[in-house]
């Protein structure tokens, strides 16, 4: 037995794969089509996952958090990424139209409410989601919590991160001049919206690569190349969204809107070294939210994959479907 049960792999705290009982694309409108599927039990306690980025897409892994005998399990593309069409498309793409998405998907399978899942980004708009449809969310399990201000936005593009990986952050750098690197989401919004392919593609992979580098505690720093047309949904969307200041009426608005979801248990998991999304957040988040518990995990960075992380949120979704969470 490992003496520290978070350097297992975290595919060992996993449920066994499944496949889904029910895959299709929707049409939300505005000239978008999501990818969507099912997988579980069709009867079970209805669980939306919500993936990070903005632009990461859903994969098989994400089905293995639930028991698939007790948890209806539903997984989609948000606009613009993934299977979801057109790819990298920002057009009609804002945080008020992923929310309006989510619902969407809730009226057409026919369910009252629901348990909302997302870590990173996906932590950010299940946040929103819950604030503007309160009623709709019986719990909230957040993973990696990003808030969306300015201060965030600040570490992570700003140099604050690039403080502890000064390599990396030479390497995301070394593709802007000296008088852009005040502002480097601004630098890179015109070169992943130039319209020239291979320049989106090269500045997309550097933007990709910086946020991968840092992903895990247990991360050499050297990561490989994403591929093009992943990365170059990855980058512009997330560089949409964040020059955007992610579509909120003003900073920080998700906690001072926490009033809005105080009633709804919450669960929240977050790496204490987590470099891309620091514990400062979650720990905000959980001060302004009574009926939430707060685990920071040890050992453990932003990764949904990060090992201790993978086994608390398995735990907290079996305590769930015992009933004793």
């Amino acid at each position: 037995m490992d003496k520290y049960p978070d350097q297992k792999r975290a595919v060992q705290y996993l449920h066994p794969p499944i496949d889904p009982f029910d895959q299709r694309m929707l049409d939300v409108g505005q000239g978008h089509r999501i990818y969507m599927e099912q997988c579980g039990n069709p009867k079970g306690i209805p669980v939306v996952v919500l993936h990070g980025g903005p632009g990461g897409g859903c994969s098989p892994a994400m089905r293995r958090y639930f028991d698939p005998d007790v948890y209806r399990v539903i997984l989609f593309d948000q606009r613009g990424c993934g299977r979801s069409r057109p790819h990298a498309s920002v057009t009609d793409n804002t945080t008020w139209h992923l929310v309006a998405d989510v619902e969407r998907l809730r009226t057409l399978l026919d369910i009252d409410d629901w348990i909302v899942f997302g870590g990173s980004w996906g932590a950010t708009l299940a946040l929103i989601y819950a604030q503007a449809h309160p009623d709709r969310v019986a719990r909230l399990v957040l993973r990696g919590v990003f808030l969306a201000t300015l201060a965030e936005l600040d570490w992570f593009y700003g140099g604050g991160a690039g403080k502890f990986w000064p390599e990396q952050w030479a390497k995301f750098t070394a593709l802007l001049t000296e008088d852009e690197l005040s502002d480097t989401i601004r630098a890179y919004n015109k070169r992943l919206f130039s319209g020239d392919r291979a320049t989106e593609i090269l500045y997309a992979r550097a933007w990709s690569t910086w946020e991968n580098a840092l992903a895990s505690v247990h991360a050499p720093g050297g990561v490989g190349e994403s591929p093009g047309e992943y990365a170059r949904a990855f980058a512009r969307l997330e560089n949409h969204y964040f020059i955007n200041g992610a579509f909120l009426e003003k900073d920080g608005q998700i906690l001072d809107q926490m009033d809005k979801i105080a009633h709804i248990p919450g669960h929240i998991v977050q790496g204490r070294y987590d470099m891309i999304c620091p514990p400062q957040a979650a720990w905000k988040l959980a001060e302004r939210w009574p009926t939430a518990e707060l685990k920071m995990v040890r050992n453990a960075g932003h990764a949904l994959s990060e090992p201790g992380i993978s086994a608390e949120l398995v735990r907290i979704m079996d305590r769930v479907a015992e009933g004793v969470a």
